[in-house]
């Protein structure tokens, strides 16, 4: 039976929701449109007057095939080159959902998105239904199947896990874009004195290129290593003019709510680095460059007001 404009309207209001919930499961934007696109055929396809909550039917659904991807991304990430990391989304982008509360910002997050790959997909799923979404553990409950009781004890288990990784401190996002602009200044500089002052003893830095883009293999750790590898990053050299032509548009941004670098060429973004901070410095650096996982930041970047770049010379 077709669709009536009632039921394309339903879906089409719950559709931001759903791509929310989403991309904090799968960890990509990518991916969460095509679940999101799935759970709208299985809409068109199901026998919508004898659905009582279509908010909650389309949830299950959503949920469940996200479920699905979680297991084979799994197997998949296992032969990834290099390390994975999530896609990054820019401020502004409408897929990263409710920000009312310190706890959907944080869900958000690219340190939370990061640390929620070490749980398992039931975890994940109860753990972003609630924390990000305040979904009841009853509901909760119908759409994975489980008992009340089990959904409280699997969201206690992944909150646990999930709060002993992460950053202690939330800044807000005029706080976020002074201490990417410092950042950025220090690592311009040349210089390695500059970044250690802003980066924690136990510093580490993650780069994702999924073997289209050079991108360190190892985890970089340590202040002083951590600074040694970005002056070598930030320092001309043949290599870098290859990949990124004469000159590179830096900008000092945000992304997934955390200060962010933000490398642009004609337009195009070419590499993100989130940094985690904390009140004794800054953490971790998670850099982005593999081009799958910035296409959709390159598409909002056009539709974004961004001001003058750093211009850096590579």
């Amino acid at each position: 039976m077709p669709l009536t404009g009632n039921d394309v309207d339903r879906f089409v209001a719950a559709r931001p929701r759903l791509e929310a919930i989403a991309y904090r499961l799968l960890g990509s934007a990518g991916e969460a449109e095509d679940a999101v696109q799935e759970t709208f055929l299985r809409w068109q396809a199901a026998d919508i007057d004898r659905i009582e909550v279509p908010e909650a039917w389309l949830t299950k659904v959503l949920t469940n095939l996200c479920l699905n991807q979680l297991t084979s991304a799994r197997s998949r990430r296992e032969t990834y080159v290099g390390q994975w990391l999530p896609e990054p989304l820019l401020a502004g982008d409408p897929m990263l959902g409710p920000a009312d509360t310190v706890e959907q910002r944080e869900s958000v997050s690219y340190a939370v998105l990061t640390l929620m790959e070490r749980l398992s997909p039931n975890e994940r799923a109860v753990y972003v239904l609630r924390e990000a979404f305040d979904y009841p553990h009853r509901e909760i409950a119908e759409i994975l199947d489980l008992t009340e009781a089990a959904s409280q004890q699997i969201f206690h288990r992944a909150k646990k896990h999930v709060a002993d990784g992460k950053p202690r401190a939330e800044i807000d996002q005029a706080t976020a874009r002074r201490i990417a602009e410092e950042f950025l200044m220090a690592a311009a500089s040349g210089q390695t004195e500059p970044l250690v002052r802003l980066l924690t003893d136990d510093a580490i830095s993650i780069g994702d290129g999924g073997g289209k883009v050079p991108a360190r293999a190892k985890v970089v750790e340590g202040a002083a290593a951590v600074a040694k590898f970005l002056r070598g990053l930030f320092k001309p050299g043949e290599a870098k003019r290859a990949l990124f032509g004469d000159t590179a548009e830096l900008f000092a941004w945000t992304a997934n709510g955390v200060p962010a670098l933000v490398a642009v060429v004609d337009g195009r973004v070419l590499g993100i680095m989130c940094l985690d901070v904390t009140t004794e410095g800054i953490t971790a650096l998670h850099a982005q460059v593999n081009p799958d996982k910035l296409e959709r930041a390159t598409a909002h970047w056009a539709m974004t007001s961004h001001g003058e770049p750093y211009r850096h010379p590579f």
